[in-house]
This record gives structure tokens, sequence and C-alpha cells, in this order.
């Protein structure tokens, strides 16, 4: 029976028959259940931002994000659950903060370890809604760029050199993948897909985990992965993000809207553990209009029922209350919902399927709800279930802490940075050289010694392969490198998410060709949405693409020290009119594309 509503005076002494590792786990969950008070139970079900002190000391918390104390979350909110925030300068750094909160959680009357996980962490971009700057871990290309080079053994390497690194420093479980299809061109979340093809997203989605969970020895040494976002996030209304109120519309006029399940039929296949439905509601359908995280016709009619997926279900951030972000205000994301109180929100949830409220930080709303009879501590049951039993799997009961001398020594060693680099360079992208100007010889690869202008490259790493000049009046070779344009909005928040028209900017591109009419010209682009790149194309000498690659890995590639190998994954639009006209469930469907997906020329 449990004890649940008993006063915290009554409740018997811990029985401590969970932390035997001989017994069963199942056996070992029941144990632990069975004498979890209501409020121990309803601490499980919220996974939010923490913060890392100083020099890894706890942290105080931060205030930009509304984030508490360590002390307050693990001890006086039982939370037990936490997606960590920012880099630290040292894996020695986050090693020690993380074993400071273990032996935090480890003071509490049941001593439940917490878990750690992480948005993607390994690549260059900084965006707090979908990844983080890599920090001390080894640098790749972002997973556009893993799947521009198309070798799934390649990203089961990178899933298993990320796995030791995360490892190393406590962080049990990944947000990601993510394997959303990147059907709408305008779509700001694409750059952490692997692009546009539904099989090769799954392909290679499965080997991203199958590294992360250490193949099939899923245990103490792996990473449980959460894929994303159920039932594919790529489908939006103008391509517009569902983290904000005008991007709530997920639609599906070319009826693709099983396509694109497919990246996550592989997910199960290779026993993928956890699942993050996404914001957006779907319009139109047969399923209920309301957002995936609260709806149930899609995840326990199709997740739970269809594919007999039986493990963690945590839905996307801030689906309950309203919240700050960067000093700006953010309503809940509860679209289709908006009309229900935060509990009422969270009671749909759980009847939807879920287990866990994502980014919410106040177990006092479920404990109210049982209290007041609105929500069965029966139901809290079967997905505390869950959650206790993927820390029992993963070992944290049996030895929740690391090594911070090994966690310097592992983290970003020589090895893995050079896999990180080879990758980068695999990754790289050549869509023209020399062809559209007519040119008798290819403009790369580059000769050494060459006289180099740049623009966006450091200086003293272009010295490296030519003497670098001042104007482009005086060079042999100018490669500039660019942004893929977007629209500023009008908040912080927003602006970390590139969105609206894919056109460059008249003055790019009256840039480029001010340069290319003096000298011959290189433009590299950073693709994070499928640009409108004709203009560039028209004024540039060659155009390469990249996903995340360091200035010396584009050079390397550009000069014929490494081989150019990237092809696109996805196609590159010809005009904003086309990609205006296409619907955004269907892949490969602006007309007359002026490169397809699988386009890259070899060096």
């Amino acid at each position: 029976m449990s004890n649940g509503a008993a006063d915290s005076a009554s409740v018997p002494p811990v029985d401590t028959r969970y932390k035997d590792s001989a017994l069963p786990v199942e056996q070992r969950v029941e144990i632990l259940l069975q004498q979890m008070t209501l409020e121990e139970k309803a601490g499980l079900f919220f996974q939010t931002m923490i913060a890392l002190g100083p020099g890894g000391e706890l942290s105080e918390g931060e205030a930009a994000f509304g984030i508490a104390s360590n002390r307050e979350y693990v001890v006086e909110r039982h939370l037990t659950h936490f997606n960590l925030l920012g880099a630290a300068p040292t894996a020695r750094e986050i090693a020690r903060w993380h074993n400071k909160l273990q032996e935090l959680a480890a003071s509490t009357r049941l001593g439940i370890p917490v878990t750690i996980s992480t948005d993607p962490r390994h690549s260059f971009s900084e965006n707090p809604g979908a990844a983080i700057f890599a920090g001390p871990f080894s640098q790749w290309p972002e997973p556009l760029g893993l799947a521009a080079t198309q070798d799934a053994e390649l990203i089961e390497r990178f899933g298993d050199i990320a796995r030791q690194e995360y490892t190393a420093v406590g962080i049990r479980a990944a947000l990601h993948p993510q394997v959303d299809l990147a059907t709408e061109p305008r779509w700001a979340r694409q750059l952490q897909t692997f692009g546009e093809d539904p099989d090769l997203s799954g392909r290679l989605g499965a080997a991203y985990i199958r590294g992360f969970q250490n193949g099939s020895a899923f245990g103490s040494g792996a990473v449980s992965t959460m894929v994303k976002h159920f039932p594919g996030g790529g489908p939006q209304k103008d391509g517009e993000d569902p983290h904000f109120a005008y991007g709530r519309e997920q639609v599906y006029p070319g009826g693709k809207f099983d396509l694109h399940l497919k990246p996550f039929e592989a997910a199960f296949e290779v026993g993928v553990r956890q699942v993050m439905p996404y914001y957006g509601m779907p319009v139109g359908t047969e399923y209920e209009e309301v957002g995936f995280g609260f709806n149930k016709s899609v995840l326990t009619g199709l997740l739970r029922e269809r594919y007999g997926f039986e493990g963690i279900v945590c839905t996307d951030w801030g689906l309950l209350t309203d919240q700050p972000i960067l000093g700006d205000d953010f309503p809940a994301r509860a679209w289709g919902a908006e009309h229900l109180t935060p509990g009422e929100r969270a009671v749909k949830i759980l009847d939807a399927g879920a287990d866990q409220f994502g980014g919410e930080d106040d177990p006092t709303l479920l404990i109210g709800l049982v209290r007041a009879g609105g929500l069965s501590e029966d139901r809290l049951d079967v997905s505390a279930r869950r959650l206790l039993r993927e820390k029992f799997v993963l070992g944290l009961f049996d030895n929740p802490y690391v090594d911070e001398d090994a966690a310097d020594r592992i983290v970003g060693n020589a090895e893995f940075r050079a896999a990180g680099v080879a990758a980068q360079q695999a990754s790289v992208t050549v869509l023209t050289n020399g062809v559209q100007r007519a040119a008798t010889t290819p403009t790369l690869p580059f000769a050494a010694g060459l006289r180099l202008y740049v623009e966006g490259i450091d200086p003293a790493v272009a010295s490296g392969y030519g003497e670098v000049v001042e104007s482009p009046d005086d060079a042999d070779l100018a490669i500039l490198r660019l942004q893929a344009p977007f629209e500023p909005r009008a908040t912080a928040f927003e602006n970390f998410f590139h969105a609206g028209s894919l056109d460059f900017a008249d003055e790019t591109i009256a840039r480029v060709a001010e340069v290319g009419a003096v000298t011959t010209t290189v433009v590299d682009v950073f693709l994070d949405r499928p640009a409108i790149l004709a203009p560039i194309v028209e004024a540039a000498h060659a155009v390469v693409v990249n996903w995340g690659a360091s200035a010396d890995a584009l050079l390397s590639v550009l000069s014929g020290g490494v081989p150019a190998r990237g092809k696109l994954p996805f196609d590159v639009p010809r005009s904003m009119a086309a990609v205006e006209a296409s619907r955004p469930d269907v892949p490969f469907d602006t007309a007359n594309p002026l490169f397809r997906f699988g386009h890259g020329l070899t060096l």
C-alpha cells in the first residue's frame, strides 16, 4: 500500500535491499517504489535545466533561465533528472560538480541518484533551445554535416566517442538524436537533423543510437538516447518553429504523415530507450489537434500500441507553465491546450502516455492533483517504474560517481579530436568548381603559396596555406565564409532559431560579386538551412558548403590536402517562390532545385 499521503514522521525505516545489485532490476524497482512518499515520486516526473557552479562547485542557480539552486532542486523538491545548461572550461570541473551533486542526492532519505542529460554538445552551435558549445569535448560537424558524409560507420564511431566523453563526466542521457525530416526548407531546427531523406535519416539515426547506447551492451557504460521529435517535427506551416505560438501548426497537405515515422521505426529497431514528442499540433489529420505532448492518439495509439514502445516518454520543454527566457516572457507551449490550467495540462499529458515533463520544476503540481483526487497515485507508479528502472539499468544506484582525473584524460583527447576534425573535413561539400564561369581549369583545389584574401577566416590560420593579403585586388584567390541568411526576430531567444526568408541580403550578394570581379573567388556557406544560393553561384568561381567545420578543416579540403567527399543532405531550392509553393510534409518537393540531394563534387 502506498504511503504517499503519510506524514513524514510516520515513514518507516528505509528497506535498503534496492541497493543490492544481485537482485533483479524489477525487484529492486518495486522495493524502492513501495516505500517512496508521494513527494519523492512526484520529483521523478520533472526534468529541468540545471547549472553547475564555478570551478565545479554546486550552483546557486541561473536567474536568466529561471533555474534554482542545486540544493533546492535535489533536497527540497526531490528532483532527480536534470539537463545540464552551458559549458565548462574543463571536463574535470563538470565531473567534480557531478560528483558533488550525486553526494547531495545520496544524502537524501532514499539516496536516489540523479540522472544528468544534455542537448548535443559536440558541435559548433550555441542555441540554448537546441545545442550547447562543445567546450572541452571533441568537435564534430552538426548532424546535417554528419549526414553529408553518408557514412553510418563514421556516425556510430562518433556516438561511441561521445558516449565515452559523456560518461567520463557523468552525463548519462542524451536528449538526441533528432531524426525529424527536413522537408520544410525554412524550418529553423533542421541543422540537428540528418536531412530530407527518410531512409538515410533512419539509417544514420540508428547508427548514432548504437554508438551512444554501447551497441547491445546497454548498461553501466552506456548513454540512454532520447530520439526526437515523435512523430516528426519537420512539416511546419510556413517553416515556423513551434517553440513559438506563431509556429504551432504542423500541416500535411501532401498526406505524408506516415513517411515522417520511418526514421523513428529504425530507432525502435535498434532499441532506443526514450522518446520526446514535439510541440507542434497536427492540423487536418486523423489525430487530435493538440500538441503532440498532449496527444493520446499519437503517444498511446501510435507510440505505445502500434510500435509497442515501453520506454520513457519525456515531453519537450515548457508545456505546463509560462516561463521567462533571457529576459523575455514566453507562454507555455500548450498548443491546443492553452485553455487548460497547468494541472489540467499535466493530467492530459500523463493520460496521453507520457512519463515526464521536460523543462518543468514544480512537483507540488502533481502532489496537489493526487491529494485533490484529480490524479491517481497508481498512474504515477506506472511512469515512476519506467524512470527508476532506467536509473537501475544504467548502474547509477550501484556507482553514480566518476573519476575526476580520468575525465580530463578522456574528454577531448587527441584521438577523439582528430576523429572530429576528420569528420569535419569529410562533411565539406563542393557544389561548384569553375564550371558556371566557363573556366578552362577548376578553381579547386588551389595551389600552395598563392596570395590569399580571406573574410570570415582567421588570417593566422589562412597563412598556413598561402600568403595572406589585405585586399582582393592583391590576391590570387579570395575565400569568403558566409552564414545562411535568416530574418531577425523580436527577442533574443527567438533569434537563436534562424527562420524566415532564405534569400541572401542584397549587400551580401553585391560583396561576393565585387570580390569575384577582381580575383578568383571561393565562397563557403554555413548551410544551417538550404539557402537560395543561385546569386552566390553566379558571382563566385566556386561554392562549397559546411555544417560545422573549422577554418583549418575547410582549407585542408580546398587546398587538396584532404579529398572532398561531402554530399548534400537535402535539396537546395532555386528560389523562395519554389519554397513557398512546396508542400512542407513532402521531401524533395521544390520545383527544379538548384542542387539535388546527394550532389557533391570530388576534388
